[in-house]
């Protein structure tokens, strides 16, 4: 038994990822399918780490729209000052209260 995955990348290059699950002996199935997607992550998570490190590395050296226009604001700090939002003239967020 074997577990394949291909991944084809953006020029359209293809690369197979194979891992063979042992079905010999006494070897339970289940266990050696198990054994075998454990395997797979691993070899995924081998392959394409190489891949998002350059990735993040082509993100931070290409500047965005707002960097150029000087228009960057840090979104951690507009999540810090959640109470100093403004009610933009709907209706109360609050139940009214139930009349006794």
């Amino acid at each position: 038994m074997e577990l394949l995955g291909e991944y084809v990348g953006r020029d359209g290059e293809k690369q197979r990822l194979r891992v063979v699950c042992d079905t010999s002996g006494d070897v339970d199935p289940l266990q050696s399918l198990l054994s075998g997607v454990a395997q797979m992550k691993q070899l995924v998570a081998e392959f394409f780490d190489p891949l998002v490190q350059r990735e993040a590395k082509d993100r931070m050296a290409v500047p965005t729209d707002e960097t150029l226009d000087g228009n960057y604001e840090d979104d951690a700090e507009d999540e810090n000052n959640i109470d100093k939002r403004t009610n933009s003239g709907g209706p109360s967020a609050k139940r009214p209260k139930p009349a006794s």
